[in-house]
């Protein structure tokens, strides 16, 4: 594999060049598994079940539409024969035809704009047609949650040079700038009142502040957009700012005020894939270099300081090459998330109130063995992607 990522990584620390890589040969094996050959799509997750002699299976769970486009989106990267290889035979381009064509029934915003997205990276004929179905389910002054209204820049940014997109690229960018609070560089989960409860309304995750400012970084790649760049790298030098001190990417922060309201769970996607790809497309577009912080995300795959036991190693690894997976999260164990629901909670009044014992009282320290296939369709767009500068 000799990406320019890539290569940029070797030249920087070997060793984790050799982590990404190893990453990367995982991804190609353990996404045939995902596949359903007699639906023609990918499950919705891989579980780690334990048997009652101890040893561990994976058991595929669901379908899911959104896991599929994103697949296509990372597979396109990879020599013809190898994306044969994870979609029953087809190339990512045939594969991301077969999700168009399914599009009638499709009715989620984010599933439409993944595929519309698809469909345009590889060059798909009838992209005209997935964008169609979009703007169809994207009704006009109805608010949209932000991750969905992101796919929707990027799907629209991809089509530009192909497909005349200016009057509704224009109103989703407005759209996602507009959504900020103006003195925040965060984004909140939706772009509008009426989708999240009142109490919960400045909770945001680390999705909701990845897929915008990779959207309007790309959008200024496409055309010259000093706005969305300067909103893509302050959000993203926000979020690095707030990064852990092992490397970890957290989860929820307060929109208003760019602060972290709740840590946990840190999830292995964002380490290895959801980042690296936000903030790569960052840099291509001519903004800030995070190549930094992106190493620093990538080499907690492996030292996931929530499970050192006392030789300073995980307790359990994240990385299983014995199932093909990565296992999903680190994640703190308390029942019915009551940590994530007291910090939001509280700091809906006081921004900056920690409740530290909740630290002390529910350590994260918990492994949820699941594996998703978009983690590593993600993982493929990151390190095999590119922009042209």
């Amino acid at each position: 594999m000799t990406a320019a990522r890539l290569g940029a990584l070797a030249r920087e620390d070997l060793p984790l060049h050799s982590l990404a890589e190893r990453l990367l040969a995982l991804a190609e094996a353990g996404l045939p598994a995902m596949y359903l050959p007699g639906a023609e799509t990918f499950v919705f997750t891989r579980v780690g079940t334990a048997a009652p002699d101890g040893t561990r299976r994976l058991e595929r769970r669901g379908t899911s539409t959104r896991y599929a486009a994103i697949t296509a989106l990372g597979a396109r990267f990879l020599p013809e024969d190898r994306q044969r290889a994870l979609f029953g035979g087809r190339t990512a381009e045939q594969f991301a035809g077969l999700l168009v064509e399914r599009l009638p029934g499709v009715a989620n915003l984010g599933d439409a704009a993944l595929i519309a997205w698809a469909a345009a990276e590889t060059g798909h004929p009838k992209q005209s047609d997935a964008l169609e179905r979009v703007a169809a389910l994207d009704v006009p002054g109805q608010p949209q949650y932000t991750v969905e209204a992101a796919w929707v820049l990027s799907a629209l940014v991809a089509a530009r040079a192909a497909v005349d997109v200016e009057d509704r690229l224009a109103a989703a960018r407005d759209r996602l700038l507009a959504a900020k609070a103006a003195d925040s560089p965060l984004f909140p989960h939706a772009t509008g009142p009426g989708l999240v409860p009142g109490y919960r309304s400045h909770v945001a995750c680390f999705a909701d502040q990845t897929y915008p400012l990779q959207a309007l970084a790309r959008l200024h790649a496409s055309g010259d957009d000093p706005e969305a760049l300067a909103a893509a790298d302050a959000c993203a030098a926000r979020i690095c700012a707030l990064q852990g001190d092992g490397g970890q990417w957290w989860w929820h922060y307060d929109a208003r005020h760019g602060t972290v309201v709740e840590g946990y769970p840190v999830y292995s996607v964002h380490q290895h894939a959801m980042a690296p790809t936000a903030l790569f497309d960052l840099a291509d577009a001519g903004g800030t270099d995070f190549g930094a912080e992106i190493r620093r995300g990538l080499r907690w795959m492996t030292e996931v300081p929530e499970l050192a036991g006392p030789t300073g190693t995980p307790r359990e690894p994240m990385i299983r090459e014995d199932f093909d997976v990565t296992w999903r999260k680190v994640y703190r164990g308390d029942p019915k998330k009551a940590v994530r629901a007291a910090r939001g909670l509280t700091t809906r009044v006081a921004p900056r109130a920690r409740l530290a014992p909740l630290d002390t009282l529910f350590r994260p320290a918990s492994v949820d063995r699941e594996c998703r296939p978009y983690e590593f369709g993600w993982m493929l767009f990151a390190w095999l992607g590119g922009l042209p500068r």
